[in-house]
């Protein structure tokens, strides 16, 4: 355990009351990733020209610029009245200004779990032995930044130098700022926009991690092998990266939870400057973009885009609003989109009622009960002050029970409320409780999760929240004890899809179909900041160096950690090959052989998982990958309304809109969407050969109510990196129109490889 002793840190920015935060975006630059620093302070000094004619100074200009982003993005953030952003929009070398806005973080067995290992040993076709672990791949954390003192990122086992194409650092001079070694190669921090817009949210000029959503991200997409980790003794083994030996950097553009979108592009421009091969971004907006018209105006896809200009992958969660639909976030078709499933792994314990009856939950309480003994129970709402809303107190929000009717008494709780899990624990703890029931409602269903509770305590399903009421409304003096909880792997109907992990579709582009794939996401273990708790909840004072963990944030970097290994092993793969490759060669299968589940127990939809769960193993060798370049995202983006105009200063000038514009569902993803089927409608696609030659067989289950096929229902390919043309196209059938959106899938196959593609339609006419 750490030692380290910090001061908080006071901002010395202050911004005016009538400016804010704005990104004048311009496209790209002329100049290539091996610029001089001649031509980066060219730029700038065009930044502070352009500003200046509208401000009427360049002194003014020069002191409202936070960032000139001067590397690969072309423009820059400066504080602005809304006149001058608004005046400087119609500039004609302006593509778009938008206002900064705050982005939210997303808040091992898993490895075992997608076969890249067996009861600990690693199985002679794992991707880890293709991927040579990810030996000098680059990976990029954009996030809280990084606690370095973790074993998870020592360079004990590394071998080599820092590759020499790196150009990162670690630029930290704060006192107790993070330094570098041969593993953990970069560590740079952006603040100067969340130090305008919420300065009481930045800990320090500096890139340590202070909140651990960083530092267990990074672990778990390129940390290494770390024997006997574990959280209070749970899930105890060995901790593990996707990329162990990966080099990886931290990217410290999230303060206290939020990410301000100058900072999020800044890092992003530094990130694909730096030289990183793969960047993981765990946070995204609150909601999705809202028109196409803004696409561009959300700081991860307008970064992202610029990775993909550049070849770099960028991985991002899907977000935490399920199970609703149209929730997603991070949906731009350069982006590999990641949804949260389980692993085979829970927590249970158990609560046993004075009427004998048991119920199974989940924790990861450090406290126990007396085995014996049988406590008072109490629901929340019945235990409110007098001060308090029974209604709103049956979440337990801080300060709202009554000590004299909670004391040494389990108190039932409901989720929700916008109230932590492990919060409302201390909030019964405080009013003196002995445990506590947190009881899912109707809409949480069946999900519940395990946490670090700081009194002993667990999370039952609705059906058993149902029961638990009954029982208590029917004695006088309703009992239970909560025994202690164990870790339980093998669990079956493993995996399903988290009910918190956000839907498709994309009501921005509900022609490509996001998520693109799940990953595991529900109590992962990885490395954590010594900062703070494990629970992040005040007056916790316990620390624990690896911490569980649940959210689409941990499901991105499996991904992340996995797009690392396929670097390693087929470098010469684009961003959009190797995307193809991992979803073409997804389960959609559990480990009992049955569909998969959504989180309700029904079978879930692409919408829930994209293209299915992930299979590494077979990513290596899919046979045939859907590919993109950076010319056919202009493409999609004359498609969606962009002008040649645009075009022409996103690509510096190389590229413009075709005379006849393709429609925005020919876009060669892996998976085909048509959003508003009338009558009939076909898509093209193509397809490359990444193997041995072979002639592959189209077979497909159409959606319901539609007639699909398929033309030519045979590729020959001759030899590697050929690429063959194939169209689909879809009639409906009048008498099934009005279900909504329905779902098949389409397969390739050359009798060894299965190259899936999940097929959704939505039949109007």
């Amino acid at each position: 355990m750490s030692n380290l002793h910090f001061v908080p840190f006071a901002g010395d920015l202050h911004p005016s009351t009538y400016t804010k935060p704005y990104i004048v975006y311009l496209g790209s630059h002329p100049y290539g990733p091996d610029a001089s620093a001649e031509e980066h302070a060219r730029a700038t000094q065009s930044h502070h020209d352009l500003l200046g004619s509208v401000l009427g100074s360049k002194q003014l200009a020069k002191d409202a610029i936070l960032y000139s982003y001067t590397k690969n993005i072309n423009g820059f953030a400066a504080h602005l009245e809304e006149e001058v952003a608004t005046q400087i929009a119609r500039h004609p070398d302006v593509v778009t200004v938008m206002a900064s806005t705050m982005l939210k973080l997303h808040t091992t067995r898993s490895w075992d779990f997608m076969d890249m290992e067996r009861d600990g040993q690693i199985l002679p076709d794992s991707i880890w032995k293709h991927g040579r672990f990810g030996q000098d791949v680059i990976i990029a954390n954009l996030d809280s930044g990084v606690w370095p003192e973790s074993n998870s990122f020592t360079d004990e086992e590394v071998v080599g130098e820092v590759p020499k194409r790196w150009k990162g650092s670690c630029s930290d001079t704060a006192k107790y700022g993070v330094s570098c070694n041969k593993k953990l190669i970069g560590a740079r921090y952006f603040n100067k926009d969340m130090l305008l817009s919420n300065p009481g949210a930045v800990d320090g000029n500096w890139s340590r991690d202070t909140e651990g959503h960083g530092t267990h991200t990074l672990s778990t997409a390129g940390g290494r092998f770390v024997p006997r980790a574990s959280l209070f003794g749970y899930a105890n083994g060995t901790a593990k990266g996707g990329a162990p030996r990966a080099r990886v950097a931290a990217y410290k553009v999230c303060w206290s939870g939020e990410c301000a979108a100058a900072d999020v592009l800044a890092g992003f421009e530094a990130a694909i400057h730096d030289g990183a091969d793969v960047i993981s971004v765990s946070f995204g907006q609150d909601a999705p973009v809202a028109t196409v018209a803004s696409f561009l105006q959300e700081p991860v896809t307008l970064g992202s885009l610029h990775a993909a200009m550049n070849g770099v992958s960028v991985v991002c969660s899907a977000g935490n609003s399920g199970p609703l639909e149209d929730t997603v976030v991070n949906a731009a078709p350069w982006v590999t989109t990641v949804a949260a499933s389980t692993v085979d792994r829970d927590f249970p314990n158990v609560v046993t009622l004075g009427n004998n009856a048991h119920m199974t939950g989940m924790s990861l309480e450090t406290t126990t009960l007396h085995s014996t003994q049988l406590y008072s129970m109490i629901k929340a709402s019945d235990a409110a002050l007098a001060s308090s809303d029974p209604a709103v107190a049956s979440t337990c929000p801080p300060g709202t029970l009554d000590p004299e009717k909670v004391k040494n008494k389990i108190v039932v709780c409901v989720r929700g409320g916008d109230i932590p899990r492990v919060t409302k624990g201390m909030t019964v703890l405080n009013a003196g409780g002995t445990g506590m029931i947190l009881a899912n409602g109707e809409m949480d269903g069946d999900d519940i999760v395990a946490d670090p509770h700081v009194l002993p305590a667990t999370m039952i399903t609705y059906s058993e929240a149902m029961s638990l009421y009954k029982y208590m409304d029917s004695s006088k003096n309703p009992v239970a004890n909560i025994s202690p909880s164990k870790t339980e792997v093998g669990v079956k109907n493993s995996p399903s899809v988290a009910a918190f992990s956000s839907r498709g579709p994309s009501g921005t582009l509900p022609c490509v179909l996001k998520p693109d794939i799940a990953a595991p996401g529900v109590d992962i273990l990885a490395a954590f900041t010594e900062y703070v708790s494990p629970t992040e909840v005040p007056n916790d004072e316990r620390r624990s160096e690896y911490a569980i963990l649940s959210g689409t944030s941990m499901a991105c970097p499996h991904i992340s950690g996995v797009i690392g290994l396929l670097k390693a092993a087929r470098p010469e793969w684009s961003p959009a090959a190797m995307r193809s490759a991992i979803m073409t060669t997804a389960r959609t299968q559990d480990n009992t052989g049955a569909p998969m589940r959504d989180h309700d127990g029904r079978e879930a939809t692409a919408f829930a998982f994209g293209a299915g769960n992930i299979h590494p193993n077979r990513a290596v060798d899919p046979g045939l990958v859907y590919d993109l370049s950076k010319e056919d995202y202009f493409v999609f983006l004359c498609s969606m309304g962009f002008n040649s105009s645009d075009l022409a200063k996103l690509s510096a000038g190389n590229f413009s809109c075709p005379e006849k514009v393709p429609p925005m569902e020919d876009l060669n993803y892996p998976s085909i969407v048509v959003p508003a089927l009338r009558h009939t409608s076909t898509v093209a696609r193509r397809l490359k050969c990444v193997g041995r030659p072979a002639t592959y067989r189209a077979t497909w289950r159409a959606p319901y109510g539609v007639n699909m096929t398929v033309e030519p229902a045979a590729l020959e390919f001759g030899k590697d990196g050929e690429v063959k043309e194939f169209k689909v196209t879809f009639k409906s059938e009048k008498d099934k129109l009005g279900k909504g959106y329905v779902f098949g899938r389409l397969v390739w196959s050359d009798g060894t490889h299965h190259v899936r593609s999940p097929v959704v339609v939505n039949a109007l006419d």
